[in-house]
């Protein structure tokens, strides 16, 4: 995120990596504990469609995509359409043999107007969704925020950047765990908070669009990239604190629930071994994850951070430190990549200074275009095994879901997806290698379990196990080969040597 741009940095690191070698190492679900959870996900705004349909009110994405912010001008007003096929995807997430499957409630569709009165189709959808899955035993893991608070609470008050958030966020919170903790037990509060903050408050790449000048990946409207990244992320922990003790207080000890924060985390590694690079490595970790990660378990932020933010980063209170001190049962985590660090010093001497600049490093970027665009980077599966082990050391090794993995591709019609299945299956060799060397980790999902609308680059770009045609107003879904690989490690079928793989074009499930 430095010279290229934020938002040029997050397409790198986010959307996907290279490819390992054809043969890849026999893995399957009996390596890992016997309790380890295994899953795929997906967000609401990005899977379900139905926009406009059973009473749903806008969200800020919405309002964002359909202004035409979005590089090819693309809306997920239909997507994948899970609204109305969320059976079908249920048996397909059977048929390949997840344990689990991970999604979020969508606010807008379930209280339109932000707080007050819920939808009843909103409930009904919710309710049917959550039915289905245990029908087939498989766990619902839900994230309560993805990103798409309802837009009449950002024109109300201005969204995360006031502190009314926190009150109709736990209000919000408390309704869903009236209506759904009965069959629901794992509950992460707001997904990549830090990812957000960054990209909605800094550069404005994300809806509602805050930047102010020079940092915005466009021209804003409104914002000041100096002070609301974290001002945002400041109400959002407290948000969460509030939401975790309500659920201590009223709903635990009969659901037996577990709440928890999802981040977006890199592993940063130094670009040299000089001493300034080291630093600069700290601070990124320090900036990124612990950002979050220190005020959940130490409850205040970073000394690297109060002493380059200065007066701009918020404080705690001792009563809002205590609140949000150990606020969590579990810490999600989305992992995707491992980027180099450069220290950039002189950058926290300016006088006019954003997120980045306090942060103060380089991230170095060795991509190289893909035919499609498409940023590639060189394949970095141990940097999995880096974050855990970080998290493990650094923060008391709490119990991890590691909530995101994957690996994006060109939209295309063809199945045979090698390179996501030689990615996902590296990951998981450092992910298991973390495990037996002590880390807490508990599960693990695939993003995403279908195509859906992605957040960086609509259509053009997909992670999904399934292939959906979103030229098809039907929306049918195809296995990829990851499908059938992953079913096959799941029932612990082997995958040795994968090379050349053959899929037909009529597949529809993963073992068919």
């Amino acid at each position: 995120m430095g010279s290229l741009s934020l938002l040029g940095t997050l397409l790198i690191t986010l959307v996907g990596v290279g490819v390992l070698a054809n043969k890849i190492h026999q893995l399957n679900r009996n390596d890992f504990p016997p309790d380890f959870v295994f899953g795929a996900g997906t967000s609401a705004y990005q899977v379900e469609g139905a926009s406009a349909e059973d009473g749903r009110s806008p969200s800020i994405w919405d309002t964002f995509t359909h202004a035409g912010e979005m590089l090819d001008n693309s809306t997920a007003d239909v997507s994948a359409d899970q609204y109305h096929k969320y059976k079908e995807d249920v048996k397909l997430m059977h048929d390949m043999g997840l344990d689990a499957y991970r999604f979020s409630i969508s606010w807008p569709r379930l209280i339109p107007g932000g707080r007050g009165a819920v939808n009843p189709k909103g409930l009904e959808y919710y309710n049917n969704l959550i039915d289905e899955l245990l029908k087939y035993g498989i766990q619902p893991h839900v994230t309560l925020h993805h990103f798409d608070i309802p837009q009449v609470l950002e024109d109300e008050y201005g969204g995360w950047l006031s502190e009314r958030i926190v009150r109709d966020f736990t209000m919000y919170a408390d309704i869903c765990f009236r209506e759904f903790g009965d069959r629901v037990t794992y509950w992460s509060t707001l997904n990549e908070p830090n990812a957000f903050s960054m990209a909605a408050y800094d550069i404005g790449s994300f809806p509602p669009q805050h930047c102010s000048s020079p940092y915005g990946f466009r021209n804003c409207s409104v914002g000041n990239s100096s002070t609301e990244p974290y001002i945002v992320t400041h109400n959002q922990l407290l948000a969460h604190a509030s939401v975790a003790q309500l659920y201590k207080k009223k709903y635990k000890s009969k659901q037996q629930g577990q709440i928890g924060m999802t981040i977006l985390t890199y592993w940063f590694v130094p670009n040299t071994n000089k001493t300034e690079d080291i630093a600069a490595t700290q601070r990124a970790l320090d900036f990124m994850h612990g950002w979050f990660l220190n005020p959940l378990v130490f409850g205040d932020y970073p000394d690297t951070m109060k002493e380059n933010v200065g007066p701009r980063l918020p404080s705690f209170s001792k009563c809002q430190s205590a609140l949000v001190r150990g606020s969590f049962d579990f810490i999600g985590i989305n992992h995707y990549v491992t980027i180099a660090i450069s220290d950039n010093s002189q950058s926290a001497r300016n006088d006019t200074r954003d997120y980045m600049k306090d942060m103060s490093v380089l991230f170095v970027s060795n991509s190289t275009p893909s035919a499609s665009g498409l940023p590639i980077l060189p394949d970095t599966p141990w940097g999995m095994q880096g974050v855990l082990e970080y998290i493990k050391t650094s923060y008391g090794n709490p119990p991890v879901f590691v909530h995101e993995n994957g690996y994006a591709m060109p939209y295309t019609r063809d199945l045979n997806d090698i390179g996501r299945v030689n990615y996902l299956n590296g990951y998981l060799e450092y992910l298991l290698r973390a495990v037996r060397n002590g880390s807490n980790a508990k599960g693990y999902f695939i993003w995403s379990f279908v195509d859906v609308f992605e957040l960086l680059f609509g259509y053009k770009g997909t992670y999904g196990l399934y292939e959906v045609d979103f030229n098809d107003k039907d929306r049918p879904r195809r296995a990829r080969l990851s499908a059938h690989w992953y079913s096959n490690f799941l029932k612990k079928k082997s995958n040795l040597y994968i090379e050349e793989p053959t899929v037909s074009s009529k597949s529809h499930s993963a073992n068919d």
